[in-house]
């Protein structure tokens, strides 16, 4: 993973390297639709307080292969970070590696700590979708349920990312970047979605590793609840929550980030 920028397999990935010998990696994992490249600064803050930095376009985003606004199945995200992990460990196979996941990205980072918490010495999430705050009644969810059968790859649901932050600019860059995503979600993607939060939830208390966990108050995107769930289930001795006052969904591009990100780096630097 010498290179700064590289495709594999389909999948498009991304490192910023510390100028310094790096003290951990940390693999950040992007949220649904948008793509690793709206992390730089993230990546540029954590660069700069001696963290190597890898991350990827998830399949069907940004850069990488894959329809948009679909997945047949969420366990390919994880084997997608699975290899990511891979990567970073061949580059840095004598230091600790940190995860940060991001909405949709901070489920699939939580799916992985169910699964492969043993590769990791702590977790950092953001915006978790571990609850959605329009959670669909029960005969919506059957209907979309045999839709994803019947036509799995049917558009069923857009976003609204209008409310990604409270920085308008940061809203009209998202809505123009090409490598956004704004293709309908489909009944398959959906199905796949509340089934791995329903399972996140059920199985969060086999998490014990070092983990924090932030979410803006104001958040319409992915519920506060959800974290605060995630946080009474999990059985981690080391557990932090942070609810935001008044931020949106994306607390990395809040007019607040600069302050968040040394929380970030502080967190990391008492861990590491």
């Amino acid at each position: 993973m010498k290179q700064t920028q590289y495709v594999e397999d389909g999948l498009y990935f991304r490192h910023w390297p510390s100028a310094a010998s790096p003290k951990a990696v940390v693999l950040l994992v992007h949220g649904l639709g948008e793509h690793c490249e709206r992390y730089t600064a993230l990546a540029e803050a954590l660069n700069s307080a001696g963290y190597a930095v890898c991350s990827l376009d998830l399949p069907g985003h940004g850069r990488s292969d894959g329809v948009r606004g679909h997945i047949s199945s969420f366990e390919n995200y994880r084997t997608a970070v699975l290899s990511l992990h891979k990567h970073a460990r061949e580059s840095y196979p004598e230091i600790d590696c940190f995860i940060i996941g991001h909405s949709m990205g901070g489920l699939i980072t939580t799916d992985l700590l169910i699964h492969h918490q043993d590769l990791f010495k702590g977790a950092l999430l953001s915006g978790s979708a571990i609850q959605s705050p329009q959670q669909p009644p029960a005969w919506q969810i059957s209907l979309i349920t045999g839709l994803s059968k019947l036509m799995p790859k049917l558009g069923a649901l857009s976003l609204d990312a209008s409310c990604i932050s409270r920085d308008k600019s940061v809203v009209d860059a998202y809505m123009g970047d090409p490598l956004v995503s704004k293709e309908k979600l489909s009944a398959k993607f959906l199905v796949e979605m509340f089934k791995t939060m329903e399972a996140c939830q059920k199985n969060a208390k086999a998490i014990t590793l070092p983990i924090r966990i932030m979410h803006g108050s104001a958040d319409v995107m992915t519920d506060p609840q959800g974290s605060q769930l995630l946080h009474d289930l999990v059985s981690s001795d080391d557990k932090e929550l942070e609810i935001y006052e008044g931020l949106f969904h994306e607390i990395f591009n809040e007019p607040e980030a600069p302050a968040i990100y040394q929380q970030v780096v502080n967190w990391l630097d008492k861990r590491n």
